[in-house]
């Protein structure tokens, strides 16, 4: 068989199946037309509609997270080691406890509230007394103003906790509204009608998380920053008050 025949029975093939093409492309497009309309349109919501959406209780973990906020802000400037114990009032302190003035020292301590000036006034009083009252005094300052610092980092855990239960509260808020619903229209409701309290219960639930995982992570942060602050002052101060121990 010479390829001129076999050209010429594939063309014939050829001319046989272009009806049967042409159909299918006839059939199938109004297909893909009707498909294309019945997609549903994506539906994009911004940040102000969906907190609008959560209800009373998106709005109270929104502040609750704005609390947050602003005691992260607060603990990071004021638990930072130069701020517990400022170098300059060290300096200070170790030259006036050298030339022995006592009573300088002590009003130093007086006039600049720190962490440190706290634990070192309450030594400076007891100077002149046996070691053992002076040491026991300043751990005992020193273990209050430690407790008053973890206070303070102490809310952030609170928050951590309270934030997720407040979103919880609001997905059985959500719950029982969609519930309702179905109640009310006796077993035949729509699902549009049931979708406001669906997305409350979610909504809520969402904005507990992402309040609680990052007030979790800062807590955690700032609570070993300050107890490795506080050990580090604890040293400072025992190696200030070492030259009053008897030999």
């Amino acid at each position: 068989m010479d390829s001129q025949t076999i050209r010429s029975r594939f063309g014939s093939l050829a001319l046989r199946g272009l009806p049967l093409t042409v159909a299918l492309t006839l059939v199938s497009s109004p297909l893909f037309a009707q498909e294309e309309a019945e997609a549903p349109a994506e539906v994009s919501l911004s940040i102000g509609e969906l907190i609008a959406d959560s209800g009373p209780f998106g709005w109270a973990i929104i502040a609750l997270s704005v609390v947050a906020l602003a005691v992260i802000i607060e603990n990071f400037v004021s638990l930072k080691r130069e701020k517990l114990a400022p170098p300059e009032l060290i300096d200070e302190i170790q030259a006036l406890f050298d030339e022995g003035q006592f009573q300088e020292a002590m009003e130093l301590c007086e006039n600049e509230p720190s962490f440190l000036t706290r634990v070192c006034g309450a030594g400076v009083a007891k100077i002149g007394q046996p070691f053992a009252v002076l040491e026991k005094s300043i751990e005992e300052m020193g273990d209050e103003e430690a407790v008053k610092l973890h206070q303070k980092v102490g809310w952030l855990s609170l928050i951590a906790n309270v934030a997720p239960m407040m979103g919880l509260l609001g997905t059985v808020s959500g719950m029982v509204l969609a519930f309702k619903t179905i109640a009310a229209s006796g077993g035949q409701a729509n699902p549009a009608e049931l979708a406001g309290g669906i997305s409350q219960a979610l909504l809520t639930t969402l904005f507990g998380l992402l309040v609680a995982i990052p007030v979790t992570a800062a807590f955690a942060y700032l609570r070993n920053n300050l107890v490795r602050s506080v050990i580090e002052v604890g040293a400072i101060v025992e190696d200030l008050f070492e030259r009053f121990r008897p030999a």
